[in-house]
């Protein structure tokens, strides 16, 4: 006889633990309890049967999984918290007491726990490690430009200020940046660091406000994840580029606004222990034959130490290149070349020059211009430039420097320019700031004159690859033309009617709308066609004129048509939608409105464009 099952002891009732059962087995509370789900990665699960993992209850609740809680049991952390909880009761009765030199031995022995361990069986490898900085890198420039409160620590700021330029100086110093796109909630960038593309949002300094209604705790939770994790990729980072990690701060260019130009990027000293170029390189080739050496001489020859260090450099490179993968030509067949890319080939490949876009150019910067966007944006790309005291200290360049060739400018052209700016003028080229964001996601140079100051900018896509059938208003500008075209015949046809003859036109629109539908009604039939256009020829209406409204009313029967379709195929599409289950009915009723959704914008936009487009025109036949 098999073992008798009991109800909540198997299945989903095992498997799945409410939060609050959670919270009761860990023995903490319910903030506790969120911080360590926020650091260790635990969120809540979603059952197919919620009365069968609730025991049978329908009330609404949130599960994990069990064995995720077991995990949170031992967690280090939890226990630190716990011994933070007995501190707080600790001090709390010795200053209750007036026991001061027990509250100060306390507040010195006060329990820190560190998220070390944590981010290390969070990301086992540093590439899972930069795969997941993204959200850091939005966080932690979303706190720099946030004002300190009681909630939000000045010193937690200064750190978040710190670690946002410290991943600028690496990002300029090794030309990562790839696409740029100014949006309204902010800049985004795109860089690319170890093959990665790692895309983060910072917001425009603009005064900032923190809402009452948002939970900081939980963003602060988040926040103290990021720092310890942006702390280890960045002395990865730094350390593989042979530089010192953190960068010393210079505190007198601090003062004076320096921003990221306060911080110094140096080289490793090998005096401190760095890794120096004249380190020989031994290969794995080296330490297998020499261990099967010392093992074939072990049993006759006492044991000879191997002085490594002897090694020469041109050995090593040599049984390197011994161990490189080399493509044989195939047996099958002859023709077919045996060129393959190996490590050493991809590595030895000319970097492209549009990390080097500036480096021929140097630019000032105007004072209504952002600097720390553009400061970066410029020297991620090898350029130079320079700002006025305003826009804060350290600039390598003065207003009257020789070497400036472009002026980046974001306000409308004035007439009471000087000689000395004339001058300038004429020596360098004034664009506005969206000139450099569009040259860096072309990858060159672009024309200056469509970003002259005071000229309507072209329109400003983002590079980050859109949706299939997204509104692009550099595309289809040739439908759009023609169809302005026609308006525009139509219109200039209606008003040299109009002149010749207004009374004589209102009787002629009815005759020529009555033909016009006519003559679509009888399109396959070639000889009512003709009949119709004989009478709007003997009616005197032009044959122009008529021809463009029988194609009006050819558009106008189409698109009924079409709707007749598609509410003749619904019956179709309802009985499909019957053979689904519930949950693909419901995501396919989702996708079906998101792409209803978008079409209605898409067509929204390409009507406004139109509109804007007719209004021009407008404008300058009538100039």
């Amino acid at each position: 006889m098999g073992r008798l099952k009991q109800k909540g002891k198997a299945g989903a009732a095992k498997t799945y633990i409410t939060r609050s059962s959670a919270v009761k087995k860990l023995q903490c509370s319910l903030a506790d309890f969120r911080r360590l789900c926020i650091l260790k990665g635990i969120f809540p699960r979603e059952p197919k049967h919620k009365k069968r993992a609730n025991k049978g209850s329908t009330a609404p609740t949130s599960f994990y999984y069990a064995k995720d809680i077991a995990y949170l049991a031992h967690e280090p952390v939890l226990n630190k918290l716990r011994e933070h909880k007995a501190f707080a009761k600790k001090i709390s009765r010795a200053l209750g007491r007036g026991e001061w030199s027990t509250a100060k031995n306390l507040e010195d022995n006060k329990p820190v726990y560190r998220l070390d361990h944590i981010i290390k069986e969070r990301y086992p490898s540093f590439i899972d490690a930069v795969r997941d900085i993204d959200d850091a890198l939005c966080m932690i420039h979303l706190f720099a430009s946030l004002p300190s409160n009681p909630r939000v620590s000045p010193a937690l700021i200064d750190n978040c200020v710190r670690l946002t330029a410290e991943w600028q100086l690496y990002v300029m110093h090794t030309r990562s940046l790839r696409n740029v796109f100014l949006s309204i909630k902010g800049v985004y960038y795109q860089a690319e660091i170890m093959d990665q593309n790692v895309t983060w949002l910072v917001p425009y300094q603009f005064p900032q406000n923190i809402p009452s209604d948002v939970d900081v705790r939980v963003m602060l939770t988040f926040l103290e994840l990021y720092q310890t994790l942006l702390g280890f990729v960045f002395f990865k980072l730094y350390t593989d580029a042979g530089l010192v990690y953190p960068p010393p701060l210079d505190s007198a260019r601090d003062e004076s606004g320096a921003g990221v130009g306060a911080f110094n990027l140096r080289p490793v000293n090998p005096a401190t222990g760095g890794p120096t170029s004249d380190t020989p390189k031994v290969s794995s080739k080296e330490v297998r034959q020499t261990i099967k050496s010392i093992t074939a001489e072990s049993s006759s020859v006492p044991p000879i130490d191997v002085d490594i260090d002897r090694i020469d450099r041109t050995d090593s490179f040599h049984d390197a290149a011994e161990e490189e993968f080399v493509p044989q030509a195939s047996r099958s067949d002859l023709d077919a070349p045996s060129s393959l890319p190996t490590l050493l080939s991809l590595s030895s490949l000319p970097k492209t020059s549009s990390t080097n876009l500036f480096a021929p150019y140097t630019f000032w910067l105007s004072r209504e211009s952002s600097r720390s966007i553009f400061e970066f944006l410029i020297r991620s790309f090898g350029g130079r430039i320079g700002w006025p005291v305003s826009s804060g200290g350290g600039s390598p360049l003065t207003e009257d420097d020789e070497a400036i060739t472009h002026v980046i400018i974001d306000r409308p052209t004035s007439k009471s320019d000087t000689a000395q700016e004339q001058e300038r003028r004429r020596r360098r080229k004034y664009v506005q700031p969206q000139w450099v964001v569009d040259c860096i996601n072309a990858g060159k140079i672009l024309l200056e004159d469509l970003y002259a100051q005071g000229k309507t900018l072209p329109p400003h896509l983002s590079p980050f690859g859109e949706r299939d059938g997204a509104y692009d208003p550099t595309i289809g500008l040739a439908n759009v033309e023609n169809s302005l075209v026609e308006v525009d015949d139509a219109e200039l046809s209606e008003d040299s009617q109009e002149v010749e003859d207004v009374e004589m036109g209102s009787e002629l629109e009815g005759d020529v709308k009555s033909m016009a539908a006519l003559a679509v009604a009888t399109a396959d039939d070639p000889e009512a066609l003709r009949a119709a256009e004989l009478a709007a020829e003997a009616a005197g209406v032009d044959f122009g004129t008529f021809e463009k409204e029988v194609q009006k009313k050819q558009k106008q029967q189409k698109q009924k048509h079409k709707g007749d379709a598609v509410v003749n195929g619904g019956g179709e599409e309802d009985m499909n939608k019957i053979l689904m289950s519930k949950r693909k009915r419901q995501l396919y009723e989702r996708m079906k409105y998101g792409e209803k959704k978008r079409a209605a914008e898409h067509a929204k936009l390409e009507e406004k464009r139109t509109k804007i487009e007719k209004d021009r025109r407008r404008k300058a036949r009538a100039s």
